[in-house]
């Protein structure tokens, strides 16, 4: 089947052709959730080279387990999300008490030399403000504000409560908010 016919699949009826193997199928479904994993693996890392391993990782263990998904139990994006966490706080652990590199954001063309400039500085004044919170608020903080996850998917993926995500993601927020107030005119916020 061709690409572009598999683009109205499921995810898991794509699994699902995987696993009775069909390589196109995961070609398309591999299409699909990378961007979505390596930003939010390089969002909870902040370092462009680990979120990629992370990401391949993440993918290679979700065709290891084609086979023996049972359907409709989970979401692929939800499991994803999941393996994609517990890989970088497993990386962060390792890595403590080394400082994680923020990488900007790709330069949009279209915007101003000044705009660029001034999105980079605001990219790593947020990833590092972000890797400056506890593991689970920052995951929460990722999955609900930049991800744009719902809280009962977030309670999900981080195997807590959604009353608990709430928690986690107002303290993120007040931390991050706190952590950057004294940046706002720096960072082009004063009339925002």
């Amino acid at each position: 089947m061709p690409l572009d016919a598999m683009s109205d699949e499921s995810d898991e009826a794509l699994l699902m052709q995987y696993a009775a193997g069909d390589q196109g199928a995961a070609r398309a479904l591999t299409l699909r959730l990378t961007p979505r994993i390596y930003a939010h693996a390089c969002r909870m890392l902040g370092v462009a080279a680990e979120a990629e391993d992370v990401t391949q990782e993440a993918l290679l263990r979700l065709w290891r387990i084609a086979p023996d998904w049972r359907r409709g139990e989970a979401q692929i994006t939800t499991w994803l999300y999941r393996v994609v966490a517990n890989l970088c706080t497993d990386r962060l652990r390792r890595a403590r008490g080394v400082a994680l590199d923020a990488v900007p954001e790709p330069e949009d063309e279209t915007a101003s030399a000044l705009e660029r400039l001034q999105q980079q500085d605001r990219t790593v004044a947020l990833q590092a403000a972000l890797n400056r919170l506890p593991d689970r608020q920052r995951q929460a903080v990722i999955l609900r504000h930049i991800e744009g996850l719902a809280n009962p998917e977030i309670a999900e993926i981080m195997e807590i409560s959604t009353e608990a995500v709430e928690s986690l993601t107002a303290r993120g927020k007040w931390a991050l908010s706190a952590d950057l107030s004294d940046r706002r005119e720096e960072l082009g916020y004063q009339n925002d």
